[in-house]
């Protein structure tokens, strides 16, 4: 099998020739498709909200595995992807929550946010529920820095808003987000 980058074997360039090729292949840590995939313009992935209360929309939502760190053993992980109503528009953003008693908090934020869960009560997680599930967050942008050095910034959930203090913010216009009619 040929392991040159695609476009070379038609044009009769190698990657020695043309080096850009190389490093845009390397850099991009992004999916392959398959021939038959769909597609969209995902060009909001990139867009890094201004720190505030937004609303936002949970358009998927999957199962994973939480591979463990120095301060959290291994265990399961939801991953959500969020649509969010920026001031520029919708963005789309992904959102980890790792179910593990430390991080209850966070489960329980994400539930009342969106309406299934009520503060001081316990309640089975729904996960069945999830996608398409509307609710409330303060988003902030986060930095970090990769293995190669390179900085890299995303939008990450400070808080997950419980719908009344949604209101409550938004009726005293304190909140950096947009208007809530979403």
């Amino acid at each position: 099998m040929d392991n040159k980058p695609m476009g070379c074997a038609e044009t009769g360039t190698s990657s020695t020739q043309n080096p850009d090729i190389n490093t845009d292949i390397n850099s991009n840590q992004a999916e392959s498709y398959d021939w038959d995939d769909v597609i969209n313009d995902a060009s909001d992935q990139n867009m890094i909200l201004p720190e505030g209360d937004y609303n936002f929309s949970v358009i998927k939502f999957e199962r994973g595995r939480f591979p463990g760190s120095a301060k959290l053993p291994p265990g399961n992980k939801a991953i959500l992807t969020l649509k969010v109503l920026g001031p520029d528009g919708p963005v789309t953003t992904k959102e980890d929550l790792i179910l593990n008693k430390k991080l209850e908090f966070k489960l329980a934020g994400f539930f009342r946010s969106i309406g299934q869960k009520k503060r001081g009560e316990e309640m089975r997680m729904d996960w069945s529920k999830v996608e398409g599930a509307k609710g409330y967050a303060h988003f902030r942008p986060r930095t970090y820095t990769d293995f190669n050095g390179n900085q890299h910034t995303y939008n990450s959930v400070e808080k997950y808003l419980d719908p009344i203090e949604a209101d409550t913010v938004n009726d005293n216009k304190i909140s950096a987000g947009p208007d809530r009619s979403y």
